[in-house]
């Protein structure tokens, strides 16, 4: 039995983060941003497009000209994070949302900046906390729950939801919702956000519990 599946540490977390978006994505309406690069694609065959159902209309970045068309649609927007925002991205969607990419950017801050000034309301991301160092682009940072939370919060943003997955031997992200109008929001996440349990619960501790008992159980024969 191995251990370790090919591709599992990372399979697991970005199956839970779909899950996690598919439970709030219909909510929105409005003009949606795709800030991730690359494919639209969840990596489970379906587009992330799709998630959002009351969407009006749904645009996709990219940081490359090289990857033009990499996406199979029309008005992809060329977008350096790290950058000045060109004025016309100001305030240009209802919702961003950005997937496993700020880890990537060494000037983070100013990324997250960056989506949240292209905001009116909504900004959605799934940053990892505890992951193997990955891809051959760079790969600078992680992000505790409170970090995500205090990136919000230093943006004018209050951060709505929070969440973050507990999977045995996969990489933990973080899921994570804030609003530039959360009175808006109070019907649907009536209770202030916290970070739920902190001083009993650190994000990531159950997974690696789970996967040395898991381990242990394998290495005993049970």
């Amino acid at each position: 039995m191995k251990l370790f599946e090919s591709g599992r540490i990372s399979r697991l977390a970005r199956r839970w983060s779909n899950a996690e978006l598919r439970k709030f994505a219909g909510w929105f309406t409005g003009d949606v941003a795709n800030v991730s690069g690359w494919r639209d694609e969840d990596k489970a065959g379906a587009h992330y497009a799709d998630y959002f159902t009351q969407k009006a209309s749904y645009t996709i970045t990219n940081y490359k000209r090289s990857a033009r068309g990499m996406q199979g649609g029309a008005g992809e927007v060329f977008l350096d994070l790290e950058a000045p925002l060109d004025r016309a991205l100001v305030d240009r969607f209802d919702v961003v949302f950005n997937h496993t990419v700020l880890e990537h950017v060494y000037e983070f801050q100013t990324a997250f900046t960056n989506l949240c000034a292209m905001s009116r309301d909504i900004v959605i991301v799934v940053l990892p906390w505890l992951q193997p160092y990955h891809g051959d682009y760079g790969d600078y940072w992680r992000f505790s729950p409170l970090a995500v939370s205090k990136m919000y919060e230093a943006n004018g943003l209050a951060p709505l939801y929070l969440s973050f997955n507990e999977d045995a031997f996969a990489s933990v992200y973080v899921f994570a919702i804030g609003s530039r109008h959360p009175e808006r929001w109070r019907a649907r996440f009536p209770a202030p956000l916290g970070v739920h349990n902190a001083a009993r619960r650190v994000a990531g501790e159950r997974s690696i519990v789970q996967g040395l008992r898991g381990a242990l159980r394998v290495l005993r024969g049970k």
